[in-house]
């Protein structure tokens, strides 16, 4: 009965996200701006897992946290303020709730799309339902999804996701690429049969090299579902930040990991790269303003979080 209930307010879900935002944003402190500056804003979710609606109200540690109606006023008040804003998602979007378990990744498609999601890459869960049942909806999706270190060829994904993609904002050329997890133990063979892992270390150097020096991108950002840090020699966001070079920030998911600030590694020549996750189910919107001047490459990053809680209900019109 509950199942049903949770489907009775789809039309609640799909009205909020109608509505515009009025509630308040903190204010960021002031960068200081200088001739040739630009400034993107990047927003970010992972591991949101089908988590349509809040948590319940029932004394747990999230109770009434998360939401995609708040998600979405809370964004189009960030849009209503900022010029350049990029909206991306680091994988698991599915699994969680009986919204995956009825519509099978389809509403959440729908719902990331009517948000303005700009691009995402996939976690384990994404396969749950066989890559067949990844296919079935993967076309609700208006943005691309970026796996470059999994190898579709000869499967149903075959052509259907990219390495990287390419974005402009304001003046600012924007590479993304997305790597994902090794998903053998996590997933059910027959789930994802004849799909190859690649180590996502050496492909990640070969498309940000690309991204930076051919393809004269401003920035380069790698969407990861590989996890933020582990005890073992497993590659995490960590040990990936550490080995490759060209790459500017990695927004990481799998682990969960709420980061109250971001992580700052240097890579292979030195350089900073910037590490951000905000752990699972809608909680937090991660939020990072990068100011860039072209005239001598230097960039700021400065980075905040949001609570998604009632703060952002928004009204809902009969």
């Amino acid at each position: 009965m509950e199942e049903f209930a949770l489907l009775n307010r789809r039309g609640f879900i799909k009205r909020s996200l109608l509505l515009g935002a009025a509630s308040v944003v903190g204010t960021l402190p002031a960068f200081a701006t200088a001739k040739g500056d630009f400034r993107l804003t990047i927003l970010h979710t992972n591991d949101v897992h089908s988590r349509i609606e809040p948590f319940p109200l029932d004394g747990s540690r999230y109770a009434g946290m998360g939401g995609v109606a708040r998600r979405s006023a809370l964004i189009q008040k960030i849009r209503g303020e900022e010029k350049s804003v990029l909206l991306v998602d680091s994988g698991d979007m599915f699994q969680g709730t009986p919204y995956f378990n009825m519509f099978g990744g389809k509403l959440e498609l729908e719902l990331m799309s009517k948000l303005g999601y700009e691009a995402g890459t996939f976690g384990n869960h994404e396969f749950d339902n066989g890559i067949a049942g990844l296919v079935k909806y993967l076309g609700k999706a208006t943005f691309p999804f970026l796996t470059a270190n999994y190898d579709f060829r000869g499967t149903l994904l075959e052509g259907k996701t990219k390495d990287y993609t390419i974005i402009n904002k304001n003046g600012i050329r924007i590479g993304l690429t997305g790597v994902g997890i090794d998903i053998e133990g996590l997933v059910d063979p027959k789930s994802y049969e004849g799909m190859k892992y690649l180590d996502p270390i050496p492909v990640v150097n070969r498309i940000a090299k690309m991204l930076k020096e051919d393809k004269k991108c401003d920035l380069v950002i790698c969407l990861s579902h590989l996890g933020y840090k582990y005890d073992d020699d497993k590659i995490s966001d960590l040990k990936l930040a550490a080995q490759i070079r060209h790459v500017d920030i990695i927004l990481g998911g799998h682990t969960h990991t709420f980061l109250d600030e971001p992580a700052r590694v240097e890579d292979l020549d030195g350089h900073e790269v910037v590490i951000h996750q905000v752990g699972f189910a809608g909680i937090r919107l991660g939020r990072l303003d990068v100011i860039l001047n072209k005239n001598t490459g230097k960039k700021q990053i400065l980075a905040r979080n949001y609570t998604v809680d009632q703060r952002y209900d928004k009204q809902v019109m009969a």
